[in-house]
């Protein structure tokens, strides 16, 4: 017996092939003879690129840039051949960066420009790039500062690039810029569909859980606004150009990336339509499935892409109560793992062993269904 196994990450529990792990001993310990393929995925949001680096035999970089403060910092990125995956999160991370000091206004990304810089100079040809889960909410323009561009208040002194500078500058040089080859592709990984501005946009969706006073949310909004009216108009219009507190616009306006489905892009990368056939199971899953997880998610990229007549199931840490009847999306049974009458901080820790039960418990139902 097949089973394909392609969960996302469990968010602050498991990372998407810790997920795969537990799942498969389960069904090991109840099957016998089972052939589990392990396929963890990600849609774009933080752990993308660490989900799919097993699958795609990816070799481990590292490279000194600026970091979040300005200073030189080390970050990770994947790469095979022409090839090149990161994520910015490794860089300005929400969990990289101290509580007393996430202030999205200040935290700097020109250390992802350089990074691609780096990575074109070393001839890479495709860079895919993960922009969730970001500290920041520059609206991009440490990208632009990253690639060359200069910003100056107006005494002629230059800034930092981070958010605050663009509520601040007044001249802006672009003499030392870095340009992107005709024959390098650059693509955004986004799991979310939010513009750039705009009460749908980056700084009104994402920046208060990334510390951002409200009462600062028109003023940066309006900001970022005008910064895009005078260099890149068109970005104010494209879904998606609000993810990473607006990096995504950064890539698109300066590095001429384009957007696409993260766990589309995920599944192309890992060939997952040639290894799912002969599947007699897929399963997916994340930390909690609900009215989201139908715009870009994991569970329900996966699903849509398993060849008719292939069943799914969903294990998740929570099912939401609001979910339309099964089956849905193809998905034709879900289970929560969550033990309710505990608090949620022990179902975190017991996750592994939760999903193991859950997983041996399916596995014991399809013996039922051999018989």
């Amino acid at each position: 017996m097949k089973i394909v196994i392609a969960p996302d990450s469990f968010k602050e529990s498991l990372t998407a092939e810790e997920v795969a792990q537990a799942i498969k001993r389960g069904f090991q310990k109840s099957i016998a003879n089972v052939e589990c393929l392990l396929f963890p995925v990600g849609d774009g949001g933080e752990g993308t690129v660490d989900a799919i680096r097993h699958s795609l035999d990816l070799e481990e970089k590292w490279q000194e840039l600026t970091g979040p403060f300005g200073q030189k910092e080390s970050m990770r990125y994947f790469k095979k051949g022409q090839i090149a995956l990161f994520e910015v999160a490794d860089l300005v991370g929400l969990g990289k960066i101290p509580r007393e000091k996430r202030n999205p206004l200040h935290i700097q990304t020109k250390g992802i420009g350089e990074l691609i810089r780096h990575l074109i100079d070393l001839g890479m040809k495709e860079i895919y790039i993960g922009v969730g889960g970001t500290a920041s909410n520059d609206g991009g323009i440490g990208i632009a500062a990253g690639l060359g561009y200069r910003f100056y208040d107006k005494n002629g002194k230059e800034l930092p690039a981070c958010g605050q500078t663009l509520l601040e500058f007044e001249l802006v040089s672009n003499s030392k810029l870095y340009r992107i080859p005709e024959d390098v592709k650059i693509r955004i990984l986004a799991d979310v569909v939010s513009p750039l501005c705009g009460h749908q946009g980056a700084t009104y969706t994402f920046g208060k859980q990334k510390g951002l006073d409200p009462g600062l949310f028109e003023r940066v909004d309006l900001a970022i606004q005008g910064f895009y009216e005078k260099f890149s108009p068109s970005t104010l219009s494209l879904k998606g150009a609000g993810a990473g507190g607006g990096i995504a616009a950064g890539l698109c306006a300066f590095v001429e990336a384009c957007i696409v489905s993260g766990i589309d892009t995920c599944l192309d990368l890992i060939d997952f339509d040639k290894k799912v056939a002969g599947a007699y199971l897929v399963i997916v899953g994340e930390g909690r499935l609900d009215s989201q997880s139908f715009v870009g998610k994991a569970p329900i990229g996966v699903a849509k892409r398993t060849p008719e007549g292939v069943p799914v199931i969903a294990i998740c840490g929570s099912l939401s109560e609001g979910l339309p009847s099964l089956p849905f999306e193809n998905i034709q049974a879900a289970f929560s793992i969550l033990e309710k009458s505990e608090p949620l901080e022990d179902s975190l820790k017991n996750a592994r062993l939760y999903l193991e039960h859950t997983s041996t418990n399916i596995g014991r139902l399809l013996n039922l269904r051999k018989d």
